[in-house]
């Protein structure tokens, strides 16, 4: 019997691939055949990474970020019937106003979908006057309508939580600058409407560990349990050779995700792989998306390497939940309510 509850739909076709036995280090598994998306994936897109996916009617469906031959990232949609073998529309997503008027962006990248009640959203990264975040929904991935920004330069990394929380929209971002930043923690906002956003929180900040001591930021959508919020997260440090990207994971409260109940010093997934450390941009693992199955427990992530391929990787809900908490390290900024 499971000694954690997901508080999610089960998704008895949820892509898996059993791990091993034991572990050096955290309970996580890369799927042997990764990448599962590899370059030039479709015509006029040079790379895909930084993408998430959800099931979706009888298989699973995704908002890609797609470099273009140009340069210029845009977001496209792509379907599959098992989460790994993917089929991308030929166009980027046209993107419409509220009286349905063409709304495309200059540009947009590392989406997250999420679906709140019976409503789809899309959030990423666009220019607004400087580095900001982009909201569309949809209820048929068919009209994608865009919303207000929730905030103004300079943001990255947003990412909604799966349900209301004491009445409100949850987003999680990481405020920033419109470089390479240098510097970034974690905060919630909170809207009763997604217009409007305020009573913004502190969440927590970057680490003391090497893998973290830079920036970190939103990953993955949390997960709702029944010891709260799992996040998984990605955290960056500086070498001589640039920056690498690794993947963390925090338990956040379930009334005050605010509050951080639990953090794992270590990282749970590190550039170890060809295509993780060998790419347009060397040694990243940047997740933004996982699929997870309430009845079994297993949870699979999907993540950007390298930002040219997306790879795939396995971990169950009880190894989890175990491994963050058996190396948690929490501070004063964590564990308070974030504000001052």
């Amino acid at each position: 019997m499971s000694k954690y509850q997901m508080i999610s739909p089960e998704v008895p076709n949820i892509p898996w691939q059993e791990g091993p036995e034991s572990f050096t280090g955290a309970p996580v598994w890369r799927y042997r055949e990764n990448p599962i998306i590899g370059r030039n994936p479709l015509k006029g897109v040079a790379r895909i990474f930084n993408s998430a996916v959800m099931p979706y009617e009888d298989g699973f469906i995704g908002v890609f970020r797609g470099e273009q031959t140009n340069g210029i990232p845009y977001i496209y949609l792509g379907r599959s019937q098992d989460a790994i073998h993917w089929e991308f529309e030929e166009n980027k997503i046209a993107f419409v106003d509220e009286e349905g008027n063409p709304a495309m962006p200059v540009y947009a990248y590392d989406p997250r979908l999420v679906k709140i009640e019976d409503t789809y959203y899309i959030i990423w990264c666009q220019d607004c006057y400087g580095a900001s975040i982009g909201m569309a929904k949809t209820t048929d991935f068919k009209t994608f309508t865009r919303m207000e920004s929730p905030f103004v330069p300079f943001n990255r990394n947003a990412v909604l939580f799966p349900r209301k929380i004491n009445g409100k929209y949850m987003l999680l971002s990481r405020p920033s600058d419109s470089g390479h930043t240098p510097f970034g923690d974690v905060f919630l906002s909170e809207s009763p409407d997604l217009v409007y956003w305020g009573r913004h929180r502190h969440v927590m900040g970057k680490g003391s560990e090497w893998w973290e001591n830079v920036k970190i930021g939103g990953g993955a959508a949390p997960i709702e349990t029944s010891e709260g919020w799992l996040l998984f997260y990605h955290g960056v440090t500086g070498t001589c050779n640039g920056y690498v990207y690794s993947i963390g994971g925090a338990i956040l409260d379930i009334d005050n995700p605010s509050i951080v109940k639990y953090r794992c010093e270590t990282f749970l997934l590190t550039p170890e792989e060809w295509y993780e450390e060998r790419g347009f941009v060397p040694n990243v693992c940047f997740p933004c998306a996982t699929i997870h199955d309430s009845k079994t427990g297993k949870i699979a992530i999907y993540y950007g390497a390298a930002d040219s391929y997306v790879g795939l990787a396995f971990t169950e809900l009880d190894l989890i939940i175990d491994y963050i908490k058996d190396h948690s390290v929490v501070t004063a900024a964590d564990t308070e309510i974030g504000k001052r």
